[in-house]
């Protein structure tokens, strides 16, 4: 659990985090690269043939300019023409080759790295989002991704590229003329110190720049999440300069990154190009001194124009591969991160067929986000098979968390939950989820229609019994009023519903669903009184035979549970039945009296009507 949290803390706070100091990140990217060695193979032939024809044509200079300017011979020019051409040819099509098998490369390993990344964690449990701010994942799903799409696409095949005419130029320059290529090697140290002084500078950037750009990201996110509340209390002016504020800081690291990168890049063109200068000045004298002949002299100035060229290519592919081991890094933690809820090596199976027996043994919890404080403090109880209990408590009494806990969003850090008789830790969550149904207060709509609403939780299911579950929650009459029925989509979050509509969309998903188990946050808090009566007749048919706990908040609910649990402080205070437990006088009798809808008198009256 302590390493989820460590790496959560870390995610959550990106500009705190050491920037990549090593292109040795991109190493990690292999592992998905593998799969494609053949299309690498492939792509490092055609690389090899293009480079190879480029330095081709520096020989054919010197051929043409020796063999057929010097001497006069035409035919010799028209053969250096014919060879020319062909030479044209091959590197077209060696540099289509190598383009579309790079590219398509790129692609495949970025979509690869965001299934895993997402794969990775959607799986993660609650407690990594407390500490970590979704539109910081989702830069990393995106931005990261993208710019390692680059690299792989494009820069790292560009880089070899050049690092191969670098190598073969300076290898064809030694045999043009060794004189000269011993004043090229002079100038290398002078170009490197900058790319090894300034390269780690960019590589700071690089990453700050990335946190920025999540920065913004997250803001965006939360503030469109929650648009209805910004426009409601008039919040867009100060949250667009808020959002402003951090484009802006966004915009700033980007051009301190970007001068620096612009710095490199023209250091090296006057340092490489002002060198070939020199020696173009030098070979010269040399041709008309006759040491060198003209076509040795052209060669070599070519070969100096390519080595100066890649070597210029690639002080500028360093920062885009820094900024690669930066997105590699952090896409790396991702996938680093364990889950605090995890199935066994070899998980318990739970017993067939269901009984729905939940009990909770001694209980005591603290959210990862708040160790010092109790969420549940030796909590015991038992819900027997078919029995539905209620569970009342004021609020932040510790109800939510008996079903955080009961769904295995966390695990106690004391005590046990048992499922049926198997201790959840020992059983796979997703088994356990999988005999749970839960209807929350605030019920989640996806950006979809209803068919695939309702089917969440049991896709396979026939048109025929969504329609079915719709119809048991009342709600397929309003559905089928929609332009395109079932299959119209609801908006993002359900927008297009009501309060009430998507509270029954919700508890036509838990009928489908067919569980032993059913939680329910007061599943009919949202609905008007005529949708209520329906709703409450569908869910009484729902809970026949099954385990059921309810957190409570209005009086029908209580009235008819087989018990009620009453929690304070994450403590059970009392148990019983209504009658029982409003003869006590204790926390409930005030709970009933203050907390549910229908007051004193109310309940007098429904418990004489129940």
């Amino acid at each position: 659990m302590a390493r989820g949290r460590e790496s959560a803390a870390q995610a959550a706070g990106g500009s705190d985090r050491p920037s990549s100091r090593e292109l040795g990140q991109l190493r990690q990217v292999w592992g998905f690269v593998r799969p494609y060695r053949r299309q690498v193979a492939a792509a490092g032939v055609a690389l090899t043939v293009a480079a190879a024809t480029v330095l081709g044509m520096g020989m054919g200079l010197r051929r043409l300019v020796d063999e057929g300017f010097a001497s006069g011979n035409a035919d010799l020019l028209d053969q250096a023409v014919l060879v020319l051409i062909g030479v044209i040819f091959l590197l077209a099509a060696s540099s289509y080759a190598r383009f579309y098998l790079v590219s398509w490369l790129g692609e495949r390993v970025v979509a690869d790295i965001r299934r895993a990344v997402y794969a990775r964690v959607i799986a993660l449990s609650p407690a990594y989002f407390e500490v970590t701010r979704t539109g910081e994942i989702l830069s990393r799903l995106t931005t990261d991704t993208s710019i390692l799409q680059l690299v792989i696409g494009t820069s790292a095949s560009f880089a070899l590229r050049n690092i191969l005419l670098l190598i073969g130029g300076l290898a064809l320059l030694v045999v043009t003329s060794a004189k000269l290529t011993g004043l090229v090697v002079l100038v290398v140290p002078l170009v490197l110190i900058p790319i090894l002084v300034l390269g780690r500078k960019v590589r700071g950037l690089s990453r700050a720049s990335q946190d920025r750009v999540a920065d913004v990201g997250a803001y965006a996110e939360e503030s469109l999440g929650a648009i209805r509340t910004v426009q409601a209390f008039g919040h867009e002016g100060l949250d667009r300069e808020r959002f402003g504020a951090r484009v802006e800081a966004a915009f700033a690291t980007a051009v301190r990154r970007i001068a620096a990168r612009a710095i490199l890049t023209s250091i090296v063109i006057v340092m490489v190009f002002g060198a070939v200068s020199v020696i173009l000045w030098i070979g010269g004298h040399d041709v008309l001194l006759g040491r060198i002949s003209a076509g040795e002299l052209s060669a070599f100035v070519f070969y100096a124009v390519v080595v100066a060229s890649a070597a210029g290519a690639i002080s500028e592919v360093i920062g885009d591969l820094q900024r690669a081991a930066g997105a590699t890094e952090r896409l790396m933690e991702l996938l680093a991160t364990e889950s605090d809820i995890a199935a066994p090596a070899d998980p318990q199976d739970l017993p067939e067929p269901a009984r729905g027996e939940v009990r909770f043994d001694q209980v005591g919890f603290q959210y990862p986000a708040r160790p010092e404080v109790s969420a549940l403090d030796d909590l015991s109880f038992t819900a027997a098979p078919g029995e539905k209990i209620a569970i009342v408590g004021p609020s932040g009494s510790g109800k939510t968390t008996i079903f955080q806990i009961l769904l295995r969003f966390y695990d106690p850090q004391s005590g046990g939950i048992l499922l049926d008789g198997v201790d959840l830790r020992e059983a796979d969550p997703g088994a356990v989820r999988a005999r749970i149904a839960l209807v929350p207060q605030e019920p989640v709509i996806f950006s979809a229609d209803a068919w695939e609403n309702i089917r969440y939780g049991r896709p396979e299911a026939s048109d025929q019994e969504v329609r079915a579950a719709a119809r048991a929650a009342a709600a397929l009459e309003f559905l089928e009023e929609l332009p395109e029925g079932l299959g119209t989509f609801l908006g993002e979050k359900g927008v297009r519903l009501s309060g009430g509509q998507r509270q029954r969309l919700a508890i036509a998903r838990a009928i489908l669903r067919d569980p032993p188990v059913l939680l329910l946050d007061e599943a009919t808090s949202a609905l008007d009184a005529e949708s209520e009566r329906a709703v409450q007749h569908a869910l009484d048919s729902l809970m026949a035979g099954r385990t059921t706990l309810v957190i409570a908040h209005r009086l029908a609910t209580v009235l008819k549970a087989d018990r009620i649990v009453v929690i304070d402080r994450g403590r059970i205070v009392e148990t019983g039945t209504h009658a029982e437990l409003t003869a006590k006088g204790g926390l409930y009798a005030r709970l009933a009296a203050l907390q549910f809808d229908q007051g004193v008198a109310g309940i007098e009256r429904a418990a004489a009507g129940a």
